[in-house]
């Protein structure tokens, strides 16, 4: 059989084991493992399985994301989220709409300690979602900007997403941590910005809450002093060429223990339950990547993603129309896969491309994870809504997908820009030390 026609049946058979319900690590395994028995042999076949599964698990940069993991749930259990809203809340909860903008920065911040989008919207309901109840916050806008905030949790560094998109394609980790910066803090503004032009419509959306005294704000950084200097010491020493992405993951976990020990919240049971935690997700990860990378070998040696690239290099369409192109099948598959299924998936196809097409791969890599937060959020599969609903199961499902509506149109607006304006992206990278 023909190696391209054969690549294609397994990627059919492989969304055929999806829909099943196979999960994405086992279904990306089998597929693959049954394209090398028809190109190999099933001996070599097997014999690759086992190889690959142990050169994945002791490669020394995927060390990172088991300690990236480890200082999420080391911070989540720490009551860093509480500290953040409380001062987020301190400084802008008399606005309009306050307690959704504290929301906002308060998932931006705790993003940049957690590095998960899911924890950071789980963990984030659980402290916003109460207080805008108190406040006779309109469901819509409450559940709305939490889906929409936990999303700047891929994105603003340490992130496990784009550690694994970096693996996949080569890319400097680190240089994908720094490129995430300024368009996570961007995110923030943007959604901001849609809640206060949501409550200047409808001011019963949000109303103000109280007013705090200058000492009380300025007072409010006592409780997250220890989470600033935390990200200050991780992604400025990666900026200054200190340490390692691989170092920094190992200080942002001792750094967020030591935060938690100095707050009095760990425990025993809290320790040993955060390493539990830390090693189920990891599992998840490696395995998923395992099944990856097979596939990802398999089409390599199918020359599928060099067919790929040969007929969208040969279309009469200028760059910017091909990455739109590309884009636009993200958000398409956004509405059926997570976010890790999409990144692994489509990577080793897209990425060819996108090398052919003279692109930044840095940037790339930014506007792929930016896309894919779209994911989290959209019908109707958005992971990030149906945490929500778990959490608040009196709020119906269609009025926090209309509250999150505003907040993807938002984002599609921002990443039209990133695309525009590439440096937006690649200016930290560049300045660096090496």
């Amino acid at each position: 059989m023909d190696p391209i026609t054969l690549a294609i049946l397994i990627i059919i058979g492989l969304f055929i084991l999806l829909a099943i319900g196979l999960p994405i690590g086992f279904a990306m395994g089998v597929a693959a493992f049954v394209g090398y028995t028809f190109v190999l042999e099933f001996d070599s076949a097997l014999s690759l399985l086992g190889q690959t599964a142990y050169e994945t698990t002791i490669t020394y940069n995927l060390s990172v994301v088991p300690l990236f993991i480890l200082m999420g749930y080391f911070a989540s259990n720490s009551g860093l989220s509480e500290a953040l809203f409380g001062a987020c809340n301190k400084w802008l909860g008399y606005r309009r709409g306050g307690l959704a903008l504290a929301t906002i920065g308060g998932c931006g911040a705790f993003a940049a300690v957690c590095g998960s989008s899911l924890a950071t919207a789980a963990t984030m309901t659980q402290v916003a979602l109460p207080e805008m109840k108190r406040f006779n916050y309109d469901n819509q806008l409450s559940t709305g900007s939490i889906a929409a905030g936990g999303t700047i949790g891929i994105l603003i560094p340490p992130s496990v997403i784009l550690v694994l998109y970096g693996i996949l394609t080569e890319s400097n980790i680190g240089d994908l941590f720094l490129a995430g910066f300024i368009p996570g803090i961007m995110t923030i503004i943007f959604f901001m910005a849609t809640i206060s032009i949501m409550t200047r419509i409808y001011p019963k959306m949000g109303p103000r809450g109280n007013r705090t005294t200058l000492k009380q704000k300025l007072l409010a950084f006592k409780d997250v002093w220890g989470t600033v200097v935390l990200f200050l010491i991780v992604i400025g020493g990666i900026y200054r060429g200190i340490f390692s992405p691989e170092e920094a993951a190992g200080i942002g976990a001792s750094g967020a223990l030591a935060l938690s020990l100095i707050s009095r919240t760990m425990t025993l049971k809290i320790f040993f339950n955060c390493l539990m935690e830390t090693v189920r997700t990891s599992s998840m990860i490696f395995t998923i990547l395992i099944g990856a990378i097979l596939l990802n070998n398999f089409l390599v040696l199918s020359a599928l993603p060099d067919a790929v690239g040969a007929w969208i290099g040969g279309l009469d369409l200028p760059s910017t129309a091909i990455l739109v192109i590309i884009l636009l099948i993200y958000l398409v598959m956004g509405c059926a896969l997570d976010s890790l299924a999409m990144i692994l998936l489509t990577i080793p196809i897209f990425f060819p491309v996108i090398l052919q097409l003279g692109l930044d791969p840095i940037w790339f890599g930014i506007i792929v994870v930016m896309v894919v937060e779209l994911g989290l959020i959209t019908p109707p599969i958005g992971m990030n809504v149906f945490i929500i609903k778990g959490m608040a199961p009196e709020v119906p499902l269609g009025k926090i997908y209309k509250g999150v509506l505003p907040f993807v149109l938002a984002q599609i607006i921002l990443i039209a820009i990133i695309v525009a304006f590439p440096d937006i992206a690649t200016w930290l990278p560049s300045t660096a030390t090496r």
